[in-house]
């Protein structure tokens, strides 16, 4: 007698899932399940471990050198800091304001089974994974590994498998049955056909960032008249670019006024803050969060509504630089600048008083501007480069450049 293998529902682990194309689904899963289905990588590229696996396991860590980076890269470094984010997310530390990516899976086999629809016209269908298929993450490597690192020991990151299990859903796409060759051309087309945000306009998006916060807090409470109407300054900040053109309604960028912030907090040393973090702990001695908020919302207030009309022109006051300069010059109206550096706000309008912000190479070429083939003025310069210049000119109005942007004759 011949005995017949059962034909029965395919072991496996089962997804709800819905197609958004002829290869490829969406779903959700829980964080258990991520780890059955996705080996971690950097127990793949672990020489000691990779001695003791099975062959199956060899298998997939061939697979998944053949469209993943290792972990040796930059985003190996950038696990641990991931990880904190996502248990700081799950224990609510961060309220709303988080978020990760969908994980982009690639299934190598055949899937084991999918179901005709839960529901009728929905979409809704459950996918079957083999228990040995070969399942890689093609797009959020970073993220599965700290995933991985989260549940090998939750305890380290102040959760529990309980807290794991009712808490996490992690949202993914799957495409299925693809070649390794479709698979790499993904991992190129999401690594390198986007646009990375240049890192100073990615932080003034930050609000667990203090400048940042800032920075709105001065939008809000700043009133100004433009065109006729009162109306918050915030309104004419734009968010969303790191230049403006002609055809935008704002006045300056987010991220050069959080570059005023900066340096109105910090001097001159805030310029290595353009483009990173400011937490409380970072804030110099004599002072803390609540004094900074009040001293430089009012002083960078000030600032900008007597001198708001130069804003509304666009004219070099909103030059990045410019900016960086203009807060090296309100730093030393704050009760925490040097004494030795110290003035009044009123001497810093005296040095202010006949700077020419009109955008002319007479002016700022050489200060933090350079004159194209066009013989158009051109600001972008970096921050680093110009802004000690820019302040060096507002501060020594006897200096050459200091001569040179209030228009004053060059000393022969």
């Amino acid at each position: 007698m011949r005995l017949t293998m059962p034909s029965g529902t395919p072991e496996g682990i089962p997804l709800t899932v819905m197609p958004f194309r002829e290869d490829a689904v969406i779903g959700t899963m829980s964080l258990a399940t991520l780890v059955r289905l996705v080996p971690s990588p950097r127990q793949e590229e672990d020489p000691r471990a990779a001695k003791a696996a099975s062959g199956h396991d060899r298998r997939h860590a061939e697979l998944r050198a053949t469209v993943q980076r290792t972990l040796k890269s930059q985003k190996g470094k950038n696990i641990p800091d991931y990880a904190e984010y996502i248990a700081a997310g799950i224990l609510g530390k961060h309220g709303s304001a988080w978020s990760t990516p969908p994980i982009t899976l690639w299934h190598a086999d055949e899937i084991a089974a999918m179901s005709d629809e839960l529901v009728p016209d929905s979409g809704l269908r459950t996918l079957t994974v083999a228990p040995d298929a070969m399942v890689i993450a093609i797009d959020g490597e970073t993220q599965t590994t700290a995933w991985h690192d989260i549940y090998q020991d939750p305890e380290s990151f102040g959760l529990t498998y309980t807290e794991l299990s009712r808490r996490v859903r992690i949202p993914f796409e799957l495409y299925l049955g693809i070649s390794a060759a479709d698979a790499r051309q993904i991992f190129y087309d999401r690594n390198v056909k986007g646009i990375d945000v240049a890192k100073n306009l990615a932080m003034s998006m930050d609000q667990r960032d203090l400048a940042t916060r800032l920075a709105y807090i001065v939008g809000e409470k700043l009133e100004v008249e433009s065109n006729g109407q009162r109306m918050p300054f915030g309104k004419l900040v734009n968010a969303g670019k790191r230049q403006l053109t002609r055809t935008d309604k704002e006045v300056v960028t987010l991220s050069a006024l959080r570059t005023l912030i900066v340096t109105t907090v910090f001097g001159s040393k805030g310029v290595q803050y353009s483009a990173a973090n400011v937490h409380e702990g970072d804030l110099p001695p004599n002072t803390d969060a609540d004094e900074a908020e009040t001293v430089v919302v009012r002083l960078v207030s000030r600032l900008i509504g007597g001198r708001f009309p130069d804003f509304a022109r666009r004219s070099a006051i909103t030059a990045p630089a410019v900016m960086a300069g203009l807060g090296v010059l309100l730093h030393r109206a704050t009760p925490w600048c040097d004494p030795g550096d110290a003035m009044s706000y009123e001497t810093v309008e005296h040095l202010l008083a006949n700077v020419r912000w009109e955008r002319e190479p007479s002016y700022w070429d050489g200060v933090c501007a350079t004159v194209g083939a066009t013989g158009r003025l051109n600001f972008s310069g970096g921050v680093k480069d110009s802004a000690g210049r820019v302040a060096g000119a507002l501060l020594d109005p006897n200096s050459e450049l200091g001569r040179k942007i209030r228009g004053m004759r060059m000393q022969s």
